[in-house]
């Protein structure tokens, strides 16, 4: 099982977006994933069609079992049109209770005791995180294998990306002194990418020269992508031929390669 961490804390640089596609998307490729929705707003939650509940909040606080908290997100809300639907998709959703959970746990190793409960079930497991850091995001740490970085090229959404490193080495430092391995960078996505802007393609240059082959092709911004959250369904559900539906299931390829 890969645990996998979408980070930045610069909100709307498109964490939900990539969370939800990479999850759908290794659905697709015959896997069982398990999306989970970290973020207070639920915002992930509304993009797989489901509605806001406190699942995450229920299994962290209220003990629940890990059957009363996860949901099964349809098929049809993410299969692709004349692919046969392989693997499978749950969630654990998010609302507002959400921002509570830092507040009312104590053991830093709550998330990865219940991920680990999954490890013979689920192939992957993905985290979508809100912008704001707390003692949630220290025990998601604890949990997780890859961190991927979202950002747009764009210079507040760099400060938050080198913010969000910079916490996950200090997470680092706890993770050694439980002989835990590391966590490692699986990649750093460019989002919302202009590249008929100077401004984008000279801060993405600078991006590859800080970070190397670590930064993976840029997810360009196009209509398409605002359209598939208004309509809960992933772009290369709704167009499956189109550009964004290319680049979308580029990124799912990646990170498969990567684990």
């Amino acid at each position: 099982m890969h645990v996998i961490t979408l980070l930045n804390e610069k909100g709307g640089v498109g964490k939900t977006t990539l969370a939800t596609h990479i999850a759908a998307g290794l659905a697709v490729s015959g896997h069982r994933v398990v999306l989970i929705d970290a973020d207070p707003q639920g915002h992930a939650t509304v993009m797989c069609g489901m509605p806001k509940e406190p699942g995450l909040y229920n299994l962290l606080v209220r003990d629940a079992g890990l059957q009363d908290t996860m949901r099964q997100v349809p098929g049809e809300q993410y299969r692709m049109e004349g692919r046969d639907l392989k693997g499978e998709l749950f969630l654990v959703p998010s609302n507002i209770e959400t921002r509570n959970i830092a507040n009312s746990i104590s053991d830093a190793f709550a998330v990865s005791d219940r991920v680990r409960e999954l490890e013979e079930l689920i192939d992957f497991v993905i985290f979508d995180t809100s912008p704001t850091p707390s003692l949630l995001h220290g025990s998601i740490y604890l949990a997780t294998d890859h961190i991927i970085y979202p950002t747009k090229c764009e210079y507040l959404s760099f400060d938050g990306l080198v913010e969000s490193i910079r916490h996950r080495e200090a997470a680092q430092q706890h993770r050694e002194r439980w002989n835990l391995g590391p966590i490692e960078v699986m990649g750093i996505v460019p989002t919302m990418f202009r590249r008929q802007t100077l401004e984008h393609r000279e801060n993405l240059k600078d991006l590859c020269n800080m970070f190397g082959d670590k930064v993976w092709p840029p997810i360009t911004q196009r209509t398409v992508w605002t359209e598939a959250v208004s309509d809960r369904r992933p772009v290369f559900a709704m167009q499956p031929r189109s550009p964004a539906a290319a680049e979308a299931l580029d990124l799912v390829r990646r990170v498969q390669a990567a684990v």
